[in-house]
């Protein structure tokens, strides 16, 4: 055998070894990540003495080809939650950390309500947001904890039109009304009663999780400011206000909740140009202590 024939055979066996690295690579990479997320759950509900359950929704990579994926609240989701909430035991409190742009009115409800049940005390905890069907889950907590730039947002139900448009049930309503409903087509007219169901619907859920969380005379004047289109539907709710409405809310969010959050990372192709030091360095003198 030559050395060019042993070479070549070299080189074959190095492709296979290197395609081989990088189809096992993601897989490792992201059973690690899942480690390191599980080893740090394990300190915050040893430190604070909560279940800690998580529903984190970000553009993650899959695979090798980095392809992202759109999460959000879906039924794969609910019956996750609701397992978690069931096996944990009735008298330890459950801290429920919410990253999410919503999703499902049934799967979010489904999550809400199992909170609520649960006989010891419940906070949710959002460090960044939790917006549409996230919000609802946050108000069956008894508490909510979050970061004080974190926000939540309105729970208008959106309804699918022609065209795989989605509009807000409340403007529906409202368009309809100030039109006549003897000047729309069918179409709309059945948009316009679905819309008036589920704001019905929804009102009827969110007065049900906020009673015994505020004052009673409040309930239902909070809900309508939530659902009937008080707000447009991307519209950030902050603490300050969430206080101006009754809520219970703390901005004293732990610090291990942020660690978490760095290990689960966005799909690098669509993270924005950021960067910082870990820390600041500048000013490194006070100005009283500034060298010449």
């Amino acid at each position: 055998m030559s050395l060019l024939d042993i070479f070549s055979g070299a080189l074959g066996y190095l492709f296979w070894l290197l395609l081989l690295v990088v189809l096992i690579q993601p897989w490792l990479s992201m059973r690690s990540m899942q480690h390191a997320r599980l080893r740090l759950m394990e300190i915050i509900e040893r430190k604070y003495g909560y279940r800690v359950i998580t529903m984190i929704h970000r553009q993650e990579k899959v695979g090798f080809l980095g392809i992202p994926v759109y999460r959000y609240i879906d039924i794969e989701d609910s019956e996750a939650v609701i397992r978690a909430i069931r096996t944990t035991p009735p008298s330890m409190p459950i801290m429920l950390i919410l990253h999410t742009p919503g999703g499902l009115v049934l799967a979010a409800s489904q999550i809400a309500r199992a909170l609520k049940s649960h006989p010891a005390k419940k906070i949710v905890v959002v460090p960044h947001y939790a917006m549409s069907g996230g919000t609802l889950i946050a108000l069956a907590a008894d508490e909510i904890v979050m970061d004080q730039n974190a926000v939540l947002g309105p729970l208008d139900p959106q309804l699918g039109g022609p065209g795989g448009v989605y509009y807000p049930a409340p403007s529906i309503l409202r368009a309809v009304e100030v039109k006549g409903r003897d000047k729309v087509d069918d179409e709309t007219l059945i948009l316009a009663d679905v819309a008036e169901k589920s704001l019905r619907q929804v009102k009827e859920l969110v007065m049900e999780l906020l009673r015994g969380k505020v004052n009673d005379e409040r309930v239902e004047e909070i809900a309508d400011k939530l659902v009937g289109g008080y707000y447009t539907h991307d519209y950030p709710i902050t603490v300050e206000q969430l206080k101006e409405m009754g809520f219970k809310v703390s901005t004293n969010v732990p610090p291990e909740v942020y660690e978490l959050m760095d290990l689960y990372p966005q799909a690098r192709t669509n993270r924005p140009g950021i960067e910082y030091l870990p820390y600041p360095t500048v000013p490194r003198f006070a100005p009283s202590e500034r060298r010449e």
